[in-house]
C-alpha cells in the first residue's frame, strides 16, 4: 500500500512542478524577483493536513513532512532518524501535545532540503509519529513549523497548491483579503469570534497542521458559556501525539476578520496538560478553515494576510459514523468505534480490517476516508474478522441532525 502511494505522490509532483516552473506570475505579484526563492507543489489530504517532500543532509531519500504553523520547532519521525542513521542528543526539554507530554531529544545542525531551497543549521527535535502515519496512510517522517518559517516570507497557495519562498524584504500583498497581525511567539495567534449561544472574542493558534476546523479547550467552552447547558454534542476521537477523546458539535458561527463562517464542525476536548495556553488562548483554528484562503506568512513582521481562495466556499464536513480507521502493516484497520456510534450500531468492532468500501479494494486510507463522509449515505463496507468475509452496512450521520 505505502509504495503505490508514494508512486501516486511522486506522480502528482512531477506533473504539478512542470506546471509550476512554467509560470512566475506568484514570485512577480508577491515580492521582488531578486527575493523570490523557489516554489514548489504540496498535497493536501483530508482535513486540510499540507503534505511536503524534502530530504534532510545529503541522504537521497525523499522524506514526507507536514506543514504545521502549529508547531514551534521543527521535527523528525523517531524512525526516520534510525533510517538514516542521525545522531541525537537528549534534552530536558518536554513537548505538551494533545493526549500526550514527553521530553524532547534532537538531531542538531542539520539541513532540510526542497526543491530549490536549503536550509542549513536546524535543530530537528524527535518525535513518534505512528499515530499520524497510521491515521493518514502514508509514513510521516517529520514535521516543518516555526524554525524554519520564521526564516522566509512563505505563500501557501491553496487555489494551485503551490508553496512559495522568498527571502525577508517589502512585501506586494493582495488588495483583497484580510491582514491578521499578531505576535508570532514560535505558533501565530489571531483574534477570532464565536457565536452560538453567546457571543465572545478570543485568541486562538493558527495552526495548519490541524486536520478539523475549530477546537475549544474545556475550559474555554466553560468559561465563554459558549453553547448552552442542553447543547447536543457526539463523542470522536482525534490523533496528534496520542489520541484524545473529544466532543463534536458546531458553533453558528466563527468570523475572522471581516469573514464569517456559519455552521462550523467544533471540536471540544479535555486539556489536561493545558496544550491550549488557556487562557491566554481558547484553542484552535484547523486547515479546514484556513485552507480556504491563500496565505502569506511574514513572521518577522508579525503579520499574516489571508485571501480568500476558490476554496471559501466548499462545505465543511458534517459526517459521523463513530468509526476510527488506522493504517499498517498495508491494511487498514478499525482502530476505534464509539458507544452508540453509528458504527457501533451496524456492528463493526475493534481490530476489523477493511477489505473494500463500495466496490473500493483500493486499500487507500484517504479514498475510504472520503467515502464515509458523504452525509446522508449508507456505505457498503467489507470487512474480515478472524479469517470470516462479512458485508457491513454503515450509515452516514449528519452532525447537524444533531443540534
Amino acid at each position: 500500500m505505502r509504495g503505490s502511494i508514494l508512486i501516486q505522490i511522486w506522480s502528482v509532483y512531477l506533473l504539478v512542478q512542470f506546471i509550476a516552473l512554467s509560470s512566475s506570475v506568484g514570485a512577480q505579484r508577491l515580492m521582488s524577483k531578486k527575493d523570490f526563492i523557489c516554489r514548489f507543489p504540496f498535497r493536501v489530504l483530508e482535513g486540510g493536513v499540507v503534505i511536503l517532500k524534502a530530504s534532510i543532509d545529503n541522504h537521497p531519500d525523499s522524506l514526507t513532512f507536514i506543514l504545521d504553523t502549529g508547531n514551534g520547532g521543527i521535527s523528525l519521525d523517531s524512525t526516520t532518524v534510525s533510517n538514516l542513521g542521525l545522531s541525537v542528543q537528549t534534552s530536558d526539554r518536554i513537548l505538551r501535545g494533545i493526549g500526550s507530554m514527553k521530553k524532547l531529544s534532537y538531531a542538531y545542525d542539520r539541513t532540510l532540503n526542497f526543491p530549490g531551497l536549503s536550509t542549513e543549521h536546524l535543530d530537528f527535535h524527535i518525535n513518534d509519529y505512528e499515530l499520524l502515519t497510521g491515521a493518514n496512510g502514508l509514513k510521516i517522517d517529520g514535521i516543518v513549523g516555526y524554525s524554519l518559517l520564521k526564516r522566509y516570507i512563505v505563500h501557501i497557495d491553496f487555489d494551485n497548491q503551490l508553496l512559495e519562498f522568498y527571502r525577508k524584504g517589502k512585501v506586494k500583498y493582495p488588495n483583497s483579503g484580510v491582514f491578521i497581525k499578531r505576535t508570532v511567539l514560535g505558533i501565530p495567534i489571531i483574534n477570532a469570534g464565536i457565536e452560538d449561544e453567546n457571543k465572545c472574542n478570543a485568541n486562538f493558534y493558527f495552526d495548519t497542521g490541524a486536520g478539523l476546523c475549530l477546537l475549544m479547550s474545556d475550559k474555554f467552552e466553560k468559561d465563554s458559556s459558549i453553547f448552552k447547558k442542553d447543547k447536543k454534542v457526539i463523542y470522536t476521537q482525534a490523533e496528534g501525539i496520542g489520541k484524545q477523546k473529544m466532543r463534536l458539535t458546531t458553533v453558528k458561527k466563527v468570523r475572522i476578520g471581516h469573514y464569517t463562517f456559519k455552521k462550523v464542525p467544533t471540536h471540544t476536548f479535555f486539556d489536561e496538560n493545558n496544550v491550549t495556553n488557556y487562557p491566554s488562548t481558547g484553542g484552535l483554528i484547523g486547515n479546514d478553515i484556513l485552507r480556504r484562503f491563500n496565505i502569506i506568512l511574514n513572521y518577522g513582521d508579525s503579520i499574516i494576510h489571508l485571501n480568500p481562495n476558490d476554496h471559501f466556499f466548499d462545505p465543511f464536513d458534517y459526517s459521523y459514523t463513530g468509526l476510527s480507521l488506522y493504517a499498517i502493516n498495508g491494511k487498514v484497520i478499525v482502530d476505534e468505534v464509539m458507544e452508540e456510534s453509528p458504527s457501533s450500531k451496524s456492528g463493526f468492532m475493534l481490530g476489523d480490517i477493511i477489505v473494500a468500501i463500495n466496490n473500493n479494494f483500493s486499500g487507500n486510507i484517504q479514498a475510504y476516508k472520503s467515502i464515509i463522509q458523504l452525509v446522508n449515505t449508507k456505505a457498503k463496507i467489507i470487512v474480515n474478522r478472524g479469517g470470516e468475509l462479512l458485508t457491513l452496512y454503515l450509515p452516514v450521520e449528519s452532525i447537524l441532525k444533531k443540534n
